[in-house]
């Protein structure tokens, strides 16, 4: 015989239901309250800790009439960002700062050097603009910057070394470089530069280009050698993105958007979970075989310019495994006019790769020795990286010429 639930019966079921789910709602928003006010308290005693510090600093120290306040300040915030766990993050002064926006608008206030932290601490020097102050006073590709202006560059971050080297217009920087064992100091003038950020060249039928930066300025450069180069009769392409750790993955769309037929590019994940798709790729493509040079300097917006390439089987990657950095940053301003640069997300590819810790692998691996990875400039002839970087763009051609004419 079937039973009949009475409503009083069902009436109690349900207020147990919402008894016990109100009491779960309870516990986790009071776990989480719990853990708020732990971090406010946490909070309040590393601001007291500094309020401790600076009252013995003030009441004890021999040079205290003697602080620059600002240095301190800025010296402090430093201090916070690299305590935070965030090894990509860093603390720009306001000069630091309104150098960066200016370099985003594609005018640098510099001596003209691309450098990259070398092995030995100090920070090598992998390009010298034409024309530029450290060009006119003899410092060259794979030169060591060892000193700026009296501070020793050894273990310092390249971001750190790269602000010493900028100022305001017209000022002279010292600087130490070391060639061979000897070090040379020279006095440069800084002045305004317009940013190479791509170079462009034919190596035979094969277009060159060398892409040293992703920002907004560097589509118009870039569009500007591919057209170039196919007008020179450029068969294939290598883009070379060594020593290259741009981090902005938007500016490498607008270049992939010239190589990829029509296409989702890469997917933008944030701290709490949320994706975002970073971009589409449109109809025109470059129908050429194409090989990108990487190293293991190449990182973030590089790898991912060189992984979206190969996904589309539009190209393949040589050289040696890359840096590992699919953290992605933003430049965070403060009332003050300086400015935090905080990872708030990380991307993936469409086919859900991550590099993030291990880089991406080439097709081909093929190393530089150590003469020619260390102070020496490569000539086409020498770089063998870029060598095997145009054997196998040659090769495709090659086979595509002879399936053309097999299938007439």
């Amino acid at each position: 015989m079937n039973k009949k639930i009475s409503l009083g019966a069902a009436i109690t079921f349900m207020i147990v239901v919402a008894g016990i789910t109100f009491c779960i709602t309870m516990m986790v928003a009071l776990n989480h309250f719990n853990d708020m006010v732990l971090n406010v308290k946490e909070r309040e005693e590393m601001y007291k800790k500094i309020s401790n510090i600076d009252a013995e600093v003030r009441q004890n120290y021999a040079g205290a009439s003697q602080i620059d306040e600002e240095y301190l300040s800025d010296m402090i915030s430093a201090g916070y960002i690299r305590g935070i766990g965030d090894k990509y993050a860093s603390y720009l002064t306001k000069d630091e700062y309104e150098t960066v926006l200016q370099e985003q608008n594609g005018q640098l206030v510099s001596i003209g050097v691309t450098l990259a932290k070398d092995q030995t601490g100090y920070l090598k020097v992998l390009s010298v603009q034409e024309g530029s102050p450290a060009e006119q006073n003899g410092i060259k590709r794979g030169d060591l910057l060892v000193s700026v202006d009296g501070t020793d560059l050894k273990n310092l971050s390249l971001s750190r070394g790269e602000q010493l080297l900028k100022g305001n217009v017209g000022t002279k920087v010292s600087v130490v470089y070391r060639r061979d064992g000897v070090d040379t100091t020279r006095e440069l003038q800084r002045i305004t530069l317009s940013e190479v950020l791509v170079e462009s060249r034919m190596i035979d039928q094969t277009g060159y280009i060398l892409i040293r930066e992703f920002n907004s300025s560097t589509i118009s450069q870039f569009k500007t050698a591919i057209e170039d180069l196919m007008q020179q009769g450029a068969v294939s392409f290598v883009f070379d993105v060594r020593g290259n750790n741009s981090d902005s993955i938007y500016a490498a769309n607008d270049l992939l958007s010239l190589l990829l037929p029509v296409g989702d590019l890469g997917t933008i994940v944030y701290a709490d979970g949320t994706t975002r798709l970073s971009g589409t790729s449109d109809s025109y493509s470059v129908e050429l075989p194409m090989s990108v040079l990487v190293d293991a300097d190449t990182g973030c917006a590089a790898e991912y310019f060189a992984l979206m390439l190969r996904e589309y089987e539009k190209a393949n990657v040589v050289g040696v495994q890359t840096m590992g950095k699919s953290a992605m940053q933003e430049l965070r301003p403060l009332n003050d006019g300086s400015a935090v640069y905080i990872t708030v997300s990380h991307f993936i590819t469409p086919a859900g790769t991550d590099i993030e810790g291990t880089g991406v692998k080439p097709d081909y691996e093929v190393k530089l020795s150590t003469e020619e990875d260390s102070s020496e400039l490569l000539s086409d002839e020498t770089d063998t990286q870029l060598r095997k970087a145009i054997e196998t763009v040659n090769s495709k051609v090659v086979s595509e010429e002879s399936s053309n004419t097999d299938s007439e």
